[in-house]
C-alpha cells in the first residue's frame, strides 16, 4: 500500500474518531434541555462530558492537518470551497465551548437560558454542517480542471449531503442518550433510556437510506456495499439492545453506528476524495492531490510515534472519570448511614 493511501486512511480514522467521541458530545449538548428538567439535572448532563469535550474536539483539528499537510490540493479545492460554511462550522463550535465555559458563572436563570440555548444550538449546528460538507465530497461539485471550485453556496446543499447531515445529528442524538444512559442516575438516566429507545430506530431509517443512497454514488464493488452495510448492521444492533436494558453495549452499538457511517463514506469515496459534478476527468484522487514521499514519509513518522500518546491519554482521561455523574440529592443521600 503507497503512502497516499496509507494516508487516506489515516484522515479516514480520523473523521471518524471525531464522530465517534465528539457525537456524544453533541447528543448531550442537544438533549439536555430534554433530559434535565432542572438546573441541577441539567449540570449532571453537562459534567458527565465535562472532562473529555475539549479533548475530544482535537481530533476534528488532526483530521483538517491531515488533509492539509497531506493533500494540500484536496484542502485548498475543498475548504476554498466551503470557507462560508467552515465559518459557520467554527462560529457553533465556539460558541458551543464558551457555553461549558460561562454558563455556570452567574447564578441568574436568564443567563444560564441563554448559555443552555447556545449550547444547543451549536451541538445541533456543528454535526450537520460537517455532515453536508463531508456528503459533498462524494455527491459532487461544480469542480473544473485546475481544481477550482466553481459553485456558489446553494451548490453546496446537495441532497445526499443535507441527509448525510441530518443522519450525524439524529445518531449524535443517540449516542448521546445511550452516554447519558451509561454515565448518569436518577432521572437524567431514566430519560435518556427512554429516549434511546426510540432514538435508535430514527437512527436505523436514517442509516438504511444513507447506506443506499451511498452505493448508487460510488463506484460500486463488493467491499464498498459491505463498509455501507456496516452501519446498517450496528444500527439493528443497539435497536435490539437498547431495550434490552444493557447501556454499556448500547454505547458501543451506537458509536460502531455512527462511526461506520463515517467510515462508508470514506470507503465509497475511494479513490477520489472529492468528486466533480461536471466531469469526471475532474475528480480529484488521492494519488493526484497527495504530497511528495518525503513529506509523506516524515509524517508518517511522526503519526507512529505520537498517535498511541494521544490515544493513550485519551483512554486514561476516559478511565479516571468513568464513574456515573450524580446530583448533590443523590451524594447526600448515598453519604447517609
Amino acid at each position: 500500500m503507497s503512502l497516499d493511501v496509507v494516508w487516506f486512511v489515516i484522515v479516514a480514522v480520523f473523521w471518524t474518531g471525531f464522530f465517534v467521541l465528539e457525537g456524544f458530545d453533541f447528543g448531550v449538548g442537544m438533549l439536555h434541555q430534554v433530559v434535565g428538567r432542572t438546573d441541577t439535572q441539567r449540570r449532571v448532563a453537562i459534567n458527565s462530558i465535562g472532562p473529555v469535550w475539549d479533548g475530544n474536539e482535537v481530533w476534528l483539528v488532526v483530521a483538517g492537518a491531515g488533509i492539509f499537510a497531506a493533500f494540500p490540493s484536496w484542502y485548498a479545492t475543498w475548504f476554498s470551497a466551503g470557507y462560508l460554511a467552515l465559518l459557520l462550522v467554527l462560529v457553533a463550535l465556539i460558541i458551543r465551548g464558551v457555553s461549558f465555559e460561562w454558563r455556570a458563572k452567574v447564578d441568574r436563570d436568564g443567563w444560564r437560558g441563554t448559555w443552555t440555548w447556545t449550547l444547543t444550538i451549536g451541538s445541533v449546528l456543528t454535526p450537520f454542517l460537517l455532515g453536508v460538507a463531508l456528503g459533498d465530497l462524494l455527491a459532487g461539485l461544480p469542480i473544473n480542471g485546475n481544481e477550482v471550485f466553481t459553485g456558489s453556496f446553494v451548490d453546496l446543499l446537495t441532497p445526499y449531503g443535507l441527509w448525510l447531515g441530518l443522519t450525524l445529528v439524529v445518531l449524535s442524538l443517540a449516542h448521546g442518550a445511550t452516554f447519558l444512559g451509561l454515565k448518569t442516575t436518577g432521572p437524567v438516566e431514566e430519560r435518556s433510556r427512554a429516549l434511546a429507545r426510540r432514538l435508535v430506530w430514527v437512527s436505523l431509517a436514517c442509516v438504511v437510506g444513507f447506506s443506499a443512497w451511498t452505493v448508487t454514488l460510488s463506484a460500486g464493488g463488493t467491499w464498498r456495499v459491505v463498509a455501507a452495510a456496516v452501519p446498517v448492521v450496528a444500527a439493528l444492533v443497539a435497536v435490539v439492545l437498547v431495550p434490552a436494558g444493557r447501556p454499556g453495549w448500547s454505547f458501543v452499538a451506537t458509536a460502531l453506528t455512527i462511526g461506520g457511517t463515517v467510515a462508508a463514506l470514506f470507503a465509497n469515496l475511494y479513490p477520489n476524495v472529492m468528486v466533480s459534478s461536471t466531469s469526471e476527468a475532474h475528480n480529484l484522487t488521492v494519488s493526484s492531490t497527495a504530497s511528495g514521499d518525503y513529506a509523506l514519509t516524515v509524517m508518517t513518522v511522526v503519526a507512529v510515534v505520537m498517535l498511541p500518546v494521544v490515544l493513550a491519554y485519551q483512554g486514561w482521561s476516559f478511565w479516571v472519570f468513568r464513574a456515573r455523574v450524580t446530583g448533590p440529592a443523590e451524594r447526600a443521600d448515598a453519604a447517609r448511614p
